[in-house]
């Protein structure tokens, strides 16, 4: 371990330490993103519809407008009960608060008028009283809610019974509530409150609190008391933790458990809202009465009365993003509890996500640092997606809530974070090798040096190539009229110029040697087709010189062009790094480079600028090649076949080229058979070679001095290439 790499160890884990210690902290932004995680999972997978005995009496717009607004006097409240009573509801729950006179009340109104008679007062009705005697010996349930004023609190209707200690410190707290009329909250059978998410900034429902506590008794929520009631239960069992005070795990009602958090609340498992949960107002309080099917939708079901008109502001969000009247998520959550369908958080669920963060952290840490990045990235991948599956399964088939985000974003941050460090400070040397050596060698070579135990080694592996030179003509000349400074300026133009398309076709230049270029295909790494590349790169470079010439980009003015022969050649050459152990360089050697730096040389004899070898030739059908004789190369003792490289593809399929390469053909075997016909076969030849876009004058003038050995009778010849 170099020690780079062990102050990257060092870091990643402080940074594996930091973001564990966050989400044990656990700060608002991350139980918002955890609590959005889980609504989405609820929106996939909502809770299945069932039709269960659960109605809404919905005060809605159309009943205000038909009955008038709100309130409504209280002596339609009762005709209400009594209409519901009497269609066989198990439980009437009000979504609505009783704290205040009914105004519209006959002894209210009159109350006030001056000289009435008290004892005429008397005899007027009062509506709250006549609501109170509708509602007495009925399943009625009312509902209070919160105050942050005064000390009321309702006299709870029902009883709690505990497994262990009383828990009247785990549920949220009520301070006061607001006070309902006397008459009512004696008349009632049950009474709770209908606080939805107290003390939760946000907007959206996702926890209930079924119980609140002022540290000496509990208050149950509206929807568990219309439970009870329905039930005809009488008290509420409270399960606790073992050896964990001011705890609740369940509730029990009847013949109902609900798991709730160690708090008292339930989280709610909603479904998408449905119209067939509610039933108009007016359609209860209809004179004509009910139509069969409102009677049996009410038939000993679980009744909550509540409102869903905008301008009475009692609308909430649940976590599907839908808008609903907060009494549909009274109904809901009794619809929950009936069904058997709940969500829950273990207590252990904070550690296991706690443990996860450190542990996966840790081992990026140590993959990106000792492995590479690209496997700690395919890692965390993998992670991410075993936390989400997991987290998923877990939601879909046991209901349980865990955080999948949070461990796969510190493990985000840590790769990053571990990822740049390596770069920055452990990767630094394997950039400078790249930095000084990456205008020289291909990309390939360059990778392989990097990523290659020992590619530096020296040594060499017989492979083969495809090996080219390319040399200047006449530089000798052209060195003798410039300065030293020009001549290296002069260089820097061409070699850059030129050598750019050997990398581009993914070659590996070997060397620059004075004026010239060696460069080699098909090594360190296997490069398909290499033959074609290599004459793709030369075709280029006869076209990148073209216009540095026309530019005069050399300086020598436009008479003085700067022309180049090129040689290429495939054959088995050792390929590896060699020299000294302190200083070597990667090159080729063998039989195939010293023929290719021949052919290159007689280009000159040929006076074309690109020669390619038979076997190169073979491999590249696709190009325009026309044969340039069997060359007599310094140091073979045999003679190798040429081909002259005339274009590319576009050039082979051609007409003129067509046309061309068969009067070529004949030709090289009329000079071959030396038969007198090739004189005139070499006239038609320079002709078709004139349509061409390459100049074929030299090249074809260099073959006819055949021609005139022929015509003197000579029977060696004495000069050019031979077949």
């Amino acid at each position: 371990m170099t020690r780079a790499q062990k102050v990257g160890v060092v870091v990643g884990l402080v940074i594996v330490a930091a973001l564990t210690f966050l989400r044990a902290h656990d700060p608002q932004l991350m139980r918002q993103a955890r609590e959005v995680a889980f609504d989405e999972y609820q929106r996939l997978a909502p809770r299945t519809f069932q039709d269960l005995p659960v109605r809404v009496v919905d005060i809605d717009e159309a009943s205000l407008r038909q009955l008038g607004q709100w309130p409504w006097p209280r002596d339609r409240m009762a005709r209400l009960v009594d209409r519901l009573s009497q269609m066989g509801a198990s439980a009437i729950a009000f979504d609505v608060l009783f704290s205040e006179p009914d105004r519209l009340s006959p002894r209210t109104v009159v109350r006030d008028v001056a000289g009435i008679d008290p004892s005429l007062l008397e005899r007027l009705p009062d509506n709250d009283e006549i609501f109170a005697r509708s509602i007495a010996g009925k399943p009625v349930v009312l509902g209070f809610a919160l105050s942050n004023e005064g000390t009321d609190r309702p006299d709870i209707k029902a009883g709690f019974a505990f497994t262990g200690e009383p828990p009247f410190h785990a549920p949220p707290r009520i301070q006061s509530a607001t006070p309902l009329r006397p008459q009512l909250e004696a008349a009632a059978a049950g009474l709770g409150h209908i606080s939805l998410n107290p003390g939760d900034p946000s907007a959206v429902v996702r926890t209930v609190p079924l119980l609140l506590s002022d540290g000496a008794q509990l208050y149950p929520n509206l929807a568990l008391e219309a439970l009870r009631v329905a039930q005809g239960a009488s008290t509420y069992v409270l399960a606790d933790a073992p050896d964990v005070p001011d705890t609740i795990t369940m509730i029990k009602i009847g013949a109902f458990v609900v798991p709730v958090t160690s708090g008292g609340e339930l989280w709610l498992y909603v479904r998408p809202d449905r119209a067939d949960r509610y039933i108009s107002a007016r359609t209860i309080l209809a004179e004509n009465g009910t139509t069969s099917e409102t009677d049996a939708a009410v038939q000993g079901s679980i009744v909550f009365i509540g409102t869903s008109a905008a301008g009475l502001q009692d609308i909430r969000t649940t976590a599907l993003g839908e808008n609903v009247p907060g009494v549909s998520l009274q109904a809901q959550i009794v619809e929950q509890i009936l069904s058997g369908q709940f969500l829950s958080r273990p207590d252990w669920a904070d550690g296991f996500e706690i443990l996860s963060i450190a542990m996966a952290g840790s081992l990026l840490v140590f993959l990106t640092t000792f492995v590479s990045p690209a496997v700690a990235l395919a890692c965390g991948l993998l992670i991410t997606a075993l936390a989400l599956a997991a987290s998923w399964i877990a939601f879909l088939y046991g209901g349980l809530l865990f955080d999948p985000l949070a461990p796969i974003v510190s493990g985000s941050i840590t790769h990053f974070a571990a990822t740049a460090f390596r770069f920055l400070v452990i990767d630094r040397e394997r950039r400078e090798v790249r930095l000084a050596f990456g205008h020289y060698l291909s990309p390939s070579l360059l990778y392989r040096i990097e990523h290659t135990q020992n590619a530096l080694r020296l040594g060499g592996d017989d492979r083969e190539l495809t090996v080219m030179f390319v040399d200047v003509r006449n530089f000798t000349e052209i060195s003798e009229r410039l300065t030293p400074t020009e001549v290296v300026s002069f260089l820097n133009t061409f070699l850059d110029a030129l050598s750019r398309h050997v990398i581009t076709n993914e070659g590996t230049l070997d060397k620059f040697i004075g004026d010239s270029i060696m460069a080699f295909w098909n090594a360190p790494v296997d490069v398909a087709d290499h033959p074609a590349k290599a004459v793709h790169a030369a075709l280029a470079m006869r076209e990148t010189l073209a216009n540095l010439n026309a530019k005069d980009a050399f300086g020598f003015g436009s008479a003085n062009t700067v022309g180049i022969g090129i040689g290429i050649h495939t054959g088995l050459a050792c390929v590896g790094n060699m020299g000294a152990e302190t200083h070597f360089n990667y090159s080729a050697v063998g039989d195939t480079v010293n023929v290719t730096a021949r052919i290159e040389t007689a280009c000159k004899d040929v006076c074309f600028d690109i020669l390619v070898s038979e076997s190169t030739a073979n491999r590249t059908p696709q190009y325009a090649l026309l044969e340039a004789g069997a060359l007599p190369l310094k140091g073979k003792s045999t003679r190798t076949r040429t081909f002259a490289v005339i274009g590319d593809n576009s050039v082979a399929i051609s007409a003129e080229f067509r046309d061309l390469k068969h009067i070529h053909v004949q030709t090289i075997d009329a000079l071959a058979s030396r038969s007198p016909a090739a004189r005139k076969l070499l006239l038609a030849a320079k002709s078709k070679a004139a349509e061409l876009p390459v100049n074929l004058t030299e090249f074809y003038r260099r073959i006819s001095r055949r021609t005139e050995h022929f015509s003197h009778g000579s029977t060696q010849e004495q000069d050019g290439p031979a077949d």
